[in-house]
């Protein structure tokens, strides 16, 4: 029998879950989807695992590792699901997530009603404990012992089983947090509970507040998903070998199954996450080192900025209206999937997202009970996309899908043409916008990069975006709806500790940044040798936040290994000089007024893979290039509700080959996505498989 070393990544959307997977030893790349299962979403990928060793003839025994990205926590936070939440923080401070920030999103944009988002928890669901730290962690006043079991006893008594603690300046010292928890696992042990010195010993109250109200906002259900597909997979191997199992996280790692219960906030961007490494894989090897990522589901849609192959990072990220202060990809995600639900505000406005019909109901094509015009009822009844999905496993209902557009084109009054590019039109502007936040709003000209589409619905838009946001071309993977899934397969193994330590350049104890290096290192070592990873292959990072004394944000930038000495902390600051000025235009380095700040300090932990090889595709033949056979029908399209209908070439795009090229108007299809080519677009096909979208001077 062959000898089978088969890694599987499964990434689950909101509409389907995409499968690949890799055999480490023959290099053979299988990829395949299955209709997601939102009631119980591990049904879905239990069924891609079947599928895809059905596929390969293989069995679970062949299995090395299952590495998973989900939307469970982010689709419950973009979706507003947030169930009954407790707070508990310091005597004095219960408005703080009132209070929040006064940044309003874009000066209030064009509208003048702009109202706060509704707060994670409700007041009357915020207690306070008396007890008081400095920023130094030294005890101002002792924990109230005994005002912490009323407190425990009134959540218990309310039902209230989900609870995040965050102290005035536990960052610093832990010791009143730990108590709490300690008297709510004896007063209340059915409550789950996230402490912000676990999730975030960062300062700023605010940001670890809500950090941490996230982290236990989505604890309950990612715990109960996480144990279920693990206890799952095991009916895959004979005997009592456990299955590794790995669940990406938001900072571009994955983790084990059983840490990431403990720390489920790290996956709020999972998905979002293994997208933009695959698409950064992928773009690298193609040669563009200036790209954005658009990553298309069926209830939202991920972007980011890849320079020189690595996805940028932050820790200033947001899901929906609620901020997460941990390392991540810099992603921002908007409710713009294919499943966006079509509305009209009271106002009389058309609106798309961020209510999404997801895959149940799902939209008015699939014929499964949905009852709002989506995104996805737009493309196929303007003939964006077939009549089915998945190469015909899915057929779609057009019918129902055109009626639903213009009984809500009518309470617009506009005709069915004008109300479906409409909706397609606001769809593609929110993502316009979402790209700029990542590439205009960090100080990097658009104009200058290649866009990558991939997901399901993410390349149905590429053209448009390309005349809103003047960006120099497309690129669009082969497979796009499974590179989620592909990059699954790129990931290494990561930690992230941060350690807040604010002092100026000028008075820096060097012996004392050493010994906290040297801490964080310690702990990022301890969680590697936990997932069975050799002394010898473990990979530090160190990076440090800084800012200009008196600023209020930071900058990140890598530190380098080696003994913390003033030499050392010059380095850093060169580098922070050299940053700030990329990202805002000046830096102070000739000014002797205007001094380093260090804030946090940071080391990652690293496990490295092997990761696959992208292969390149037959070449077209020497006589052609303009890929008539790939071509297999014409069909009406529309485009623009102006110009109306025009007949497209349809191409199969497993038929093209490298070196092809051809003109829009066109639709390209293959197993899991469609690209539409508007007229004034030229295709070509490069050596690796990628369409490459070229708008025509």
């Amino acid at each position: 029998m062959t000898q089978r070393r088969i890694r599987i990544g499964i990434d689950t959307g909101g509409t389907f879950t995409d499968v690949v997977a890799l055999d480490e030893l023959s290099g053979e790349l299988v990829t395949t989807k299955t209709p997601s299962t939102p009631s119980n979403p591990a049904d879905g990928f239990i069924n891609g695992v079947a599928k895809v060793l059905d596929l390969m003839g293989a069995s679970g025994d062949d299995i090395t590792a299952v590495s998973h990205g989900t939307t469970v926590a982010t689709n419950k936070l973009l979706e507003g699901k947030v169930e009954a939440l407790g707070f508990i923080t310091t005597e004095g401070y219960e408005f703080i997530l009132e209070i929040a920030r006064q940044a309003v999103p874009d000066g209030y944009g064009n509208s003048y009603f702009w109202v706060k988002p509704p707060r994670i928890v409700p007041a009357d669901f915020v207690k306070t404990v008396g007890g008081r730290l400095d920023f130094r962690g030294n005890e101002i006043r002792p924990f109230d012992a005994d005002g912490a079991r009323a407190v425990a006893r009134w959540f218990k008594d309310q039902g209230i089983t989900t609870i995040g603690v965050c102290f005035l300046h536990s960052y610093a010292e832990d010791s009143h947090e730990l108590a709490m928890r300690a008297i709510l696992a004896e007063e209340h042990p059915e409550a789950i509970v996230s402490i912000s010195s676990e999730v975030l010993r960062e300062y700023r109250e605010y940001e670890r507040s809500m950090t941490t109200l996230v982290d236990a906002a989505v604890k309950p259900n990612v715990s109960r998903y996480v144990r279920n597909i693990h206890e799952r997979l095991e009916q895959f191997v004979s005997g009592d070998t456990a299955l590794p199992f790995y669940i990406m996280k938001s900072n571009g790692g994955v983790l084990s199954a059983d840490e990431v219960v403990h720390q489920p906030i790290t996956t709020v961007l999972s998905g979002p996450a293994a997208g933009a490494l695959g698409a950064a894989l992928i773009a690298q090897k193609a040669g563009f080192g200036k790209v954005l990522t658009c990553d298309g589901g069926g209830t939202s849609t991920d972007v980011s900025v890849v320079l020189d192959g690595e996805p940028t990072l932050t820790t200033e990220g947001s899901v929906g209206a609620y901020p997460s202060k941990i390392p991540m990809i810099d992603v921002v995600t908007v409710g713009a999937g294919g499943g966006s639900i079509a509305w009209i505000s009271p106002e009389g406005m058309l609106k798309v997202g961020p209510q999404s019909a997801g895959a149940d109901p799902g939209p008015l094509c699939y014929a499964k009970g949905g009852t709002e015009p989506t995104i996805t009822d737009a493309h196929v009844t303007l003939g964006r996309i077939p009549p089915h999905l998945l190469g015909g496993e899915i057929p779609l209902d057009v019918a129902a899908a055109r009626a639903g557009i213009e009984d809500l084109a009518s309470k617009l009054g506009l005709d069915f043409e004008r109300c479906a590019t409409g909706i397609l039109e606001i769809s593609a502007w929110n993502q316009a916008n979402a790209l700029r936040q990542v590439s205009v709003k960090r100080g990097l000209d658009v104009r200058d990069f290649m866009l990558t589409t991939f997901g399901g619905s993410g390349s149905l838009l590429a053209c448009t975006l390309v005349d809103i946001l003047d960006l120099a071309g497309v690129v669009v993977p082969p497979n796009p709806g499974n590179v989620s899934a592909f990059g699954l397969l790129t990931v290494d193994v990561k930690n992230d500790y941060v350690q807040t330590a604010v002092a100026r350049q000028s008075g820096l104890d060097h012996a004392a940044i050493e010994q906290i290096f040297a801490g964080l290192t310690q702990r990022a070592a301890a969680a590697l040798n936990k997932e069975g990873f050799a002394a010898a292959d473990h990979h530090y990072v160190r990076t440090v936040d800084l800012r200009y004394f008196g600023q209020a944000y930071e900058v990140r930038v890598t530190a380098p290994e080696g003994t913390v000495d003033q030499a050392y902390a010059d380095t850093v600051a060169a580098a922070f000089h050299d940053e700030h000025r990329a990202l805002y235009g000046y830096d102070f380095r000739n000014d002797p007024t205007q001094e380093v700040e260090w804030v946090n300090l940071r080391v990652s932990g690293i496990g490295p893979i092997t990761r696959p090889t992208i292969r390149e595709i037959d070449s077209a033949p020497a006589d052609s290039g303009l890929a008539e056979r790939a071509q297999k029908s014409t069909r009406p399209v529309c485009f623009d509700a102006e110009q109306g209908y025009v007949d497209s070439a349809v191409y199969w795009r497993p038929d093209l080959r490298a070196g092809d090229s051809f003109a829009g108007p066109a639709i390209v299809e293959e197993f899991g996505s469609t690209v539409p080519i508007h007229p004034g677009f030229t295709v070509r096909v490069d050596q690796f498989g990628n369409l490459i979208v070229i708008k025509e001077a």
